[in-house]
């Protein structure tokens, strides 16, 4: 790992800053941590976890160097590793992680140098602020505004009239066009934002293009994947909404408006002009219909395609999706139906039932 992410190590005490917590009498606390690592991977220096019950024997085994457990679990450490209760590892493990690799959370600069290049072509018309760094490809064009602490790695493409945040790191092969980028926003390499969408008035002789004169407005702190696909809106912005976290190869159409702190997991699609609450949470290629409502908090599972609106709090899966426990039902009402046809037989050497 140190080949690619540069680690600052800490010692037990830097740690125990981190996470606010109160050191024991006995601790060593001059002892320096430099990675992280599994249970079952972890050396005397590194740093790790236990979030699933089912490890807990990997935990007694552990040789880390720390490891952060919930109370219940203290007593299965092993004596030469260092127990630091905390009531969340994994968030915690994720605190750590990032003290220790700064570097792994975003995407960073090909050259690894800061400043302008001078491979770099920025329109004299464009704005940056201070301590903004562009590596060798970059384009950024006439009127577009990049914030302090920006980074955009190589050949990526910031369009006329484009305003990117503070603080914002921007991978290679991005393009962004027709958009507005808050602060602390992460892009990863290949994503396209603010091409037009997907409009046409259709007609028996053929279709009309109808001109997509929308922005795209991407609030602060939101994360999105490689080779996200985000459409400027046709009549009204598409949005998507503070803190929320984007997988690779999502599509988000034209009109779409996102809430906050959505999580998005890859090869999802949505559809023009629907419209998602916060705190949704959505598994691997979920398709949603054009012009839907999803409630504030809704859970769809992997594979579900959403053709109607969702009430606030659905649990959903299948396809079409319906009530998750209601899908689970039918589910094993097919699969009874099924063995009750074959009479118990088995008519395939490979069903093993």
């Amino acid at each position: 790992m140190a080949e690619f992410f540069r680690s600052s190590p800490k010692s037990v005490a830097d740690l125990a800053v981190l996470l606010s917590l109160d050191l024991g009498a006995g601790i060593d606390r001059t002892r320096v941590m430099t990675g992280v690592a599994a249970l079952d991977r972890a050396g005397p220096d590194d740093v790790t976890f236990l979030e699933n019950t089912i490890y807990k024997d990997a935990l007694s085994k552990t040789k880390a160097g720390v490891a952060l457990v919930v109370a219940p679990f203290a007593s299965y450490v092993p004596h030469a590793t260092i127990a630091l209760v905390v009531p969340h590892p994994h968030a915690a493990f994720a605190l750590v992680a990032t003290a220790l690799y700064p570097t792994a959370t975003h995407p960073g600069l090909i050259f690894g140098q800061n400043g302008i290049s001078a491979g770099a072509s920025v329109h004299a018309e464009a704005r940056l602020e201070q301590n903004v760094s562009l590596d060798p490809g970059v384009v950024i064009g006439p009127g577009a505004e990049v914030g302090s602490g920006t980074t955009i790695a190589a050949n990526s493409v910031i369009g006329p009239h484009v305003r990117i945040g503070r603080n914002c790191h921007i991978g290679s092969n991005v393009t962004i066009l027709s958009a507005l980028v808050g602060n602390d926003v992460i892009i990863h390499s290949g994503t396209a934002i603010g091409q037009d969408g997907f409009g046409f008035a259709i007609g028996r002789h053929g279709h009309t293009k109808v001109p997509q004169i929308g922005r795209v407005i991407v609030q602060d702190r939101v994360e999105l994947g490689a080779n996200v696909t985000i459409d400027r809106g046709g009549v009204r912005d598409t949005i998507i909404g503070e803190g929320s976290k984007l997988d690779n190869m999502v599509h988000i159409a034209h009109n779409v408006v996102m809430g906050r702190h959505c999580l998005i997991a890859g090869q999802v699609g949505i559809a023009g002009s629907s419209d998602i609450g916060d705190f949704v949470v959505m598994g691997g290629q979920v398709g949603i219909t054009g012009h839907a409502k999803i409630g504030s908090g809704t859970q769809i599972a992997g594979g579900s395609a959403v053709i109607s609106d969702l009430d606030a709090g659905s649990k959903v899966g299948g396809y079409p999706a319906r009530p998750i426990k209601t899908w689970f039902r039918e589910v094993a009402a097919m699969a009874r139906h099924a063995r009750q046809t074959r009479g118990g037989q088995k008519t395939d050497p490979t069903d093993k039932e």
